[in-house]
């Protein structure tokens, strides 16, 4: 049925399909029966998990990117995920990249997308996941903050729209990713060397230590990074006792492509690269990434996650959560609930 659905979908331009069928999602879920449905067919049975500090109904979440601007939080949370990343937010809004900006790989199940960081802004953002927060008090929906900063802002200042950020959203959110990692704002993927990364996370943490809850803080990384430079970060982790990391962003990297592939990338232009093609290069990065953290600091799994070995691969490998995107895009709202049925068979004991 939704391979169907997807043919019909797939005919219009992604940006504005993505809107058309969320906003119709939304008021089908305003309609109780209805909404009770949805739920009843993708909801996974629970599968309760303690990741850094927080208890997550379970293991299958959304990346950051599909709900920029936290519109869609209820008709989310009936699809079965056990969280949301909402953003990338940055301080003040901005409209991001010039359209077209989202573009459909279709032969190799990927996209590309130079979004640049669209939002409505800290503000706007913040109220919404308030009002969200007073309307669903029985929710069990864990929501994430990924933060970013304004494209006009330069490095030397990124540490002040991270702080802004991290202050308005903090009554909000569960937890914090701070993205240094999407190749579409310019010189923002400089920000992962070693020092930048410092001023950043440290002064966050700084601010923490002022709030009456503390919410873990993530990092989320880029696959194109060199082992050497994955070494890098995962050492600063372990020194500022950061509670996590995220791998990985979109990548740069069009040899992974189908010729086919290739000659529509080049067609569309610059941007970061997400779908099937990373799954075994997502893989290896984050096998390298597991294993030079040794198991001392929780792992978030995203990047090329569609099936259920990937699910099971990713956690055998060492992630403690997973997060998909454009495997959603694909494969359908029936993802949440298959990948959460594949990580309890495989953690059922055997006889």
């Amino acid at each position: 049925m939704y391979k169907l659905l997807r043919s019909i979908l797939f005919l219009f331009d992604p940006e504005k399909v993505h809107y058309f069928s969320m906003n119709l999602m939304k008021k089908v879920c305003r309609v109780g029966v209805f909404r009770r449905l949805i739920q009843h067919l993708y909801t996974p049975p629970l599968d309760i998990t303690n990741f850094a500090g927080i208890r997550f109904r379970n293991k299958i979440g959304l990346g950051a990117g599909f709900d920029k601007n936290a519109l869609y939080l209820r008709e989310l949370d009936v699809l079965g995920f056990g969280f949301v990343e909402i953003g990338t937010v940055t301080p003040m809004p901005q409209p991001g990249n010039e359209k077209p900006r989202l573009f459909r790989l279709k032969q190799d199940e990927a996209l590309l997308n130079r979004m640049g960081f669209n939002n409505v802004g800290a503000d706007l953002v913040a109220r919404r996941l308030a009002d969200w927060r007073k309307e669903h008090l029985h929710s069990e929906l864990i929501i994430g903050g990924n933060i970013g900063k304004n494209k006009a802002t330069p490095n030397e200042d990124a540490w002040k729209d991270y702080r802004i950020c991290f202050e308005k959203l903090y009554p909000y959110v569960d937890y914090f990713v701070v993205n240094v990692s999407s190749p579409n704002t310019p010189g923002l993927r400089a920000l992962q060397e070693k020092e930048p990364l410092r001023k950043i996370l440290t002064e966050l943490q700084e601010l923490r230590t002022r709030m009456n809850v503390r919410k873990p803080l993530f990092l989320k990384i880029a696959p194109d990074l060199t082992e050497a430079e994955i070494s890098d970060v995962v050492s600063l982790a372990h020194e500022i006792s950061l509670d996590g990391l995220v791998g990985f962003n979109t990548t740069l990297n069009r040899s992974l492509l189908s010729e086919e592939g290739i000659r529509q990338a080049e067609k569309a232009g610059t941007g970061g690269l997400s779908g099937k093609p990373l799954r075994e290069f997502s893989a290896q990065k984050f096998r390298c990434l597991a294993g030079t953290t040794n198991g001392k600091i929780p792992l978030i799994a995203s990047g090329g996650i569609f099936y259920a070995e990937d699910a099971r691969q990713r956690m055998k490998d060492g992630a403690g959560l997973l997060q998909v995107f454009t495997g959603f895009i694909y494969e359908g709202p029936g993802i949440v609930k298959k990948l959460s049925k594949s990580i309890a068979e495989r953690n059922k004991p055997s006889f």
